[in-house]
């Protein structure tokens, strides 16, 4: 309705008398029914004294309710007409007239007109709530507008009249009690709600039961007060600018009022707050789990909490008799509070804009202790805003941040290494200061200690002193005055009373022995004026001696002459002790290192003496046999690879490849064992399967339960044939013209596995030129690749073959791709 509307009469209609009041309003739809005779209550008559007596006690008890909530409704419609005057210029009387002629056109009752006008003049947060309400509400109107329905906007109507009942409630209302009555009757009963608390937040962060409603006076006296600290639903709501929303209390596990009464109730905590300041909490409790609320709920209870918070600004709470109330300190009192500490400390007040909402914070006093990191006296800062002094007091650091959060909960905070910047001449100087911020009423205490760099520098040192174990001392030669820190006197065992010793007593505080260095000591600094340095044996009274290393340097006057003498000294007790196990140590590994040079040397030396790396060939008509040893490059690894070329009394010749496990001085003699026996053995003219199987039991029996493997080869030169068996090594390779092959494989277990074993044997027809090989692992093995590939990298190795049987050895231990570190034997026969 604009102001430039005036009123009017409806056509043809009779005019009403102005100073008629308008219709009886209906009222709000929770409110109870006049209309009909009272019911007579149970086990009485009517006709009886007491059965009258009791029905006209309820007849008047509808009729108090009913003209309440008729008072009620008349303040909002009298609100209107106060607007419509306003607006329209006109007198009470046709205020009164519009406004009913308007609410008939509309078809509403004339309270749901009388807060629609409320609304559009105010333009406050409960008409926001309504608006967004009508906005949310659209849709459903537009769904059921083919059926006449109109059920959306009498939604939004009911709760635009609730939150105005309940608004005209709480501002007629006597106290913080009386307001959490009307919330719950007004606003809350038709939302489901079955009651509400309203907590007072303190200054020092406690709860104070403020007004209640649903809840037995027992509960409530029983939580009219909550310490700080305690964590409950209301102390949630306080964390939170938008609120908590608790499917079910029983679910959060936290304590609040009406836990026994509403076990598995729902509950709601939002914070009231104006202008920035968090003045309570609004608790609302459902008497069943809480479903999910639309977003237009969700802004009714913001906007009571917001109601809640101006009723909060004035709240004082009760006091038991006896009991002295709890004074919050004014802006005044807190400046007297300021000027009696000795660190720089501001007392701020907030600044508000134009909406009322807070803006900043003006420093209203400035405490003789201030001290500005920029330098700036006091009287620049004093008086101005907070940002504008301290502009950078809203970036990194989130002073300004902190300052609001007190404000706002009147929860203190304290924290250290704060960097505090000024803006002077758009230049920023920063200072490194420890920051506490308190709430005192409606200002704010802040307080800050710049840190102090020789103090800090200081206390570092101490620190530095203490864990290094070291003690500093002055002494005049002038005045004799000897200055000690507490460090040296703990570390000569002395009490703190007691006198310091002089440099000159020090040989009587030392072992004998130490008495030349100490006596060298004090004459390069005593006489020479040099600095100086000594390790010595201290013997303290407690008999204890520490090892203690003495530095100090001389300090001449103008004239060259002697002054004083500052140094310090050392406990390097631990750092001698570990010395001397490190010395025995090494001492203990240098033999022990020497022992195993020396058992690798023997190893080796017994090796080669069995098996020289370079051996001469054996010369044989139509038969050439050739073999290679290389060592392991690492002594420590040598190991029990052996070979054996030898021709036999019957004219054979015995061809043998074998491998002991392990290294070291067991495998060579191993090793040595199962050469020589092999040796032995074959004179008997056995065939290689029989001999592998008595040098089984050779290992087995006789050396100490060795493993190892071998190739054990009978090389027939007039029939070019080649017996052999194996006892798990690798097979021989046969090298003919362009193509290279392992032999096929024959069963044979491991030397020294088992106490009896056979051996397979087989036979290969040999030709001229054929070449064949016989090698243990160390030629071919890698960590990174299996057998089997380690075996085709070396057939491609071996083919072609050279036209010389040597350099065909050669060639493989010079391509070898092995990379275990093993030692290697090769034997290769070349047929004429």
């Amino acid at each position: 309705m604009s102001a430039s509307e005036q009123p009017r009469e409806p056509g043809g209609a009779a005019p009403r008398d102005a100073s008629a009041a308008p219709p009886p309003a209906s009222g709000p739809p929770h409110s109870c029914a006049v209309d009909g005779p009272a019911a007579p209550l149970r086990g009485m008559t009517p006709l009886s004294p007491v059965g009258r007596l009791a029905a006209t006690v309820e007849r008047l008890s509808r009729e108090v309710r009913a003209a309440q909530a008729e008072a009620e409704g008349r303040a909002l419609i009298e609100l209107a007409k106060g607007v419509l005057v306003a607006r329209l210029g006109c007198g009470p009387a046709q205020a009164a007239r519009q406004l009913a002629e308007l609410a008939e056109q509309s078809q509403v009752t004339p309270l749901e007109f009388a807060v629609d006008v409320i609304n559009q003049a105010a333009r406050d947060r409960v008409s926001e709530v309504t608006d967004a309400f009508l906005t949310a509400t659209a849709a459903v109107r537009g769904a059921d507008a083919d059926d006449g329905a109109d059920t959306g906007e009498a939604g939004a109507e009911s709760a635009a009249v609730r939150l105005r009942a309940a608004e005209s409630g709480a501002l007629a209302a006597g106290d913080t009690q009386a307001v959490a009555d009307a919330l719950l009757k007004q606003a809350l009963h038709p939302l489901g709600a079955a009651a509400v608390a309203i907590w007072a937040a303190g200054y020092d962060g406690s709860l104070t039961l403020a007004g209640s409603a649903g809840f037995s006076a027992a509960e409530a006296t029983r939580w009219h007060y909550v310490p700080p600290d305690v964590t409950t639903v209301a102390r949630c709501g306080l964390a939170e600018r938008t609120g908590q929303w608790f499917t079910s209390l029983a679910e959060t596990g936290l304590p609040s009022v009406g836990r026994h009464q509403y076990p598995d109730g729902g509950r709601v905590a939002v914070p009231a707050g104006t202008g920035g300041r968090i003045h309570g909490v609004l608790e609302i409790v459902w008497p069943a789990p809480l479903a999910p609320q639309p977003p237009q709920v969700v802004r009714q209870v913001e906007a009571l909490a917001e109601l809640c918070a101006h009723t909060l600004e004035s709240y004082v709470p009760a006091h038991g008799a006896g009991q002295e109330p709890r004074l919050m300190p004014d802006a005044v009192e807190l400046m007297d509070l300021a000027d009696g500490l000795y660190d720089p400390a501001l007392v701020l007040v907030p600044h508000l804009d134009a909406d009322g909402h807070l803006a900043d914070f003006r420093i209203q006093h400035v405490n003789e202790s201030f001290l500005d990191p920029a330098g700036r006296p006091r009287a620049v800062v004093g008086g101005a805003l907070l940002l504008e002094a301290y502009p950078m007091a809203a970036g990194d650091s989130e002073l300004f941040q902190n300052v609001e959060r007190v404000y706002a909960t009147g929860e203190p905070f304290r924290a250290r290494r704060i960097n505090l910047t000024a803006l002077v001449d758009q230049v920023p100087l920063s200072a490194v200061a420890d920051i506490s911020v308190s709430r005192h009423g409606n200002a704010v205490l802040l307080i800050w200690r710049i840190e102090d760099e020789t103090a800090r520098l200081a206390s570092l040192l101490q620190h530095a002193q203490r864990l290094g174990r070291i003690g500093g001392f002055e002494e005049n030669l002038l005045t004799g005055e000897i200055t000690w820190n507490g460090q040296l006197f703990d570390l000569y065992g002395r009490p703190r009373s007691s006198a310091p010793v002089p440099l000159e007593e020090l040989t009587a505080h030392a072992h004998p022995d130490d008495a030349v260095t100490i006596g060298r000591f004090l004459r390069t600094l005593l006489h020479h004026r040099r600095p100086a340095s000594a390790a010595f044996r201290l013997q303290r009274p407690d008999g204890v001696t520490r090892h203690v290393r003495v530095v100090a340097e001389p300090v001449l006057d103008t004239d060259d002459r002697l002054l004083l003498v500052r140094g310090a000294y050392q406990d390097i007790s631990a750092q001698h002790w570990t010395e001397v196990a490190l010395a025995a140590t090494r001492d203990q590994l240098a033999h022990t290192e020497q022992q195993a040079i020396e058992r690798a040397r023997l190893t080796l030396q017994l090796q080669h003496a069995i098996m020289p790396p370079s051996q001469t060939p054996l010369e044989m008509p139509d038969l050439r046999v050739a073999v290679r040893y290389r060592p392991a490059e690492t002594e420590q690894l040598v190991g029990g690879d052996w070979y054996d070329a030898v021709r036999l009394p019957n004219g054979l010749v015995l061809l043998c490849v074998g491998d002991v496990s392990g290294h070291g001085i067991e495998a060579a003699t191993s090793m040595v064992v199962l050469r020589n026996a092999l040796r032995g053995l074959a004179v008997t003219g056995a065939g290689p399967g029989q001999l592998l199987s008595w040098l089984n039991i050779v290992a087995h029996h006789l050396t100490g339960g060795i493993t190892a493997t071998a190739v054990c080869g009978l090389y027939d030169p007039a029939r070019r044939t080649l017996r052999w068996a194996r006892a798990g090594h690798l097979p021989p390779v046969l090298v003919r013209g362009a193509e290279a092959g392992p032999l096929p494989l024959v069963k044979g277990m491991l030397l020294g596995a088992a106490a009896e074993a056979s051996y397979e044997e087989d036979e290969v027809q040999l030709a001229a030129e054929d070449t064949l090989l016989m090698y243990t692992d160390g030629l071919i093995e890698r960590r990174d690749r299996s057998v089997e590939e380690a075996l085709a990298q070396l057939l491609n190795t071996v083919r072609p073959a050279p036209d010389s049987l040597d350099q065909h050895l050669d060639r493989l231990l010079t391509y070898s791709r092995s990379d275990t570190d093993d030692d290697t034997c090769l034997v290769g026969i070349r047929v004429g």
